[in-house]
């Protein structure tokens, strides 16, 4: 069982009012600490077409660290890492986002980061998996029904989509054929919509992304159907560099954990 103190609960409020249009940086540039938020459900990263979901507001998590700390801190919300070290190079940095991202994208960065917590969703996991979907009218209802099937997955960075997804493929002993990696699951979405019920296509999407694909009606609801899911992979984790003074970590660590 995973240890507690390396879980936090992600139970940032979602303000009624506010809610970004665009990912404004918020605090003072010359912060003392950056963080760097790559988490695919904070406010700026995600739409709010659906109702209390994929609006975190890290901006509560800065305030929560700045009274802790009595250090001023910056969020800089973006979706690459790299991008978002070469925009404002800070020494310490906190960084939080997909597990296996975040993970990647340091290394292409040769930016050494440490891990040092997990967030929960609302029901206290800090897992997710990666789900089978294909055409609702399509005559496949299991993964065990894809064999012979193409199969779009995701960038191999996301381990929900590309290594968890494989290897279950893998485990069940299903003949397939990899279709094109999609970037994002509306990618994918669009290539089911853009195939017939009777085509042998097959599509994996993050979990946390089906009540979005119709929230945004980017699908119809109803109009795709879940047929398996992967094993459970980390989602949402914290990390920071690994220069940053073990004292100032563990308060960094301590902090999280106390939320």
């Amino acid at each position: 069982m995973e240890s507690r103190r390396r879980i936090f609960i992600a139970a940032l409020p979602v303000l009624a009012s506010g809610v970004r249009t665009r990912a404004d940086d918020y605090g003072p540039k010359n912060a003392d600490l950056q963080l760097i938020v790559l988490d695919p459900l904070a406010a700026p990263l995600a739409c709010a077409c659906v109702d209390g979901f994929a609006q975190r507001k890290y901006e509560c998590l800065a305030d929560f660290l700045m009274a802790r700390f009595k250090k001023s801190i910056r969020v800089v919300w973006n979706d690459s890492l790299r991008a978002a070290i070469e925009s404002e190079p800070l020494v310490a940095s906190i960084v939080i986002g997909k597990d296996s991202v975040i993970r990647e994208s340091a290394r292409d960065a040769k930016r050494l980061l440490s891990p040092i917590a997990q967030l929960t969703d609302s029901k206290g996991s800090t897992q997710q998996t990666g789900v089978f979907v294909g055409r609702t009218k399509n005559k496949a209802s299991s993964i065990l029904d894809l064999d012979g099937y193409t199969i779009h997955f995701g960038p191999s960075k996301c381990d929900e989509k590309s290594l968890a997804p494989r290897a279950k493929l893998s485990e069940v002993e299903i003949d397939f054929t990899a279709g094109e990696d999609c970037d994002t699951c509306g990618l994918a979405a669009k290539k089911l919509q853009a195939a017939t019920d009777e085509d042998k296509i097959a599509a994996v999407i993050s979990s946390y992304a089906i009540a979005l694909l119709e929230g945004c009606g980017n699908v119809k609801k109803g109009e795709l159907r879940v047929v398996g899911s992967t094993d459970e992979v980390p989602f949402i984790s914290a990390f920071v560099d690994s220069n940053i003074p073990k004292d100032i970590k563990a308060q960094i660590q301590s902090s999280l954990l106390d939320l």
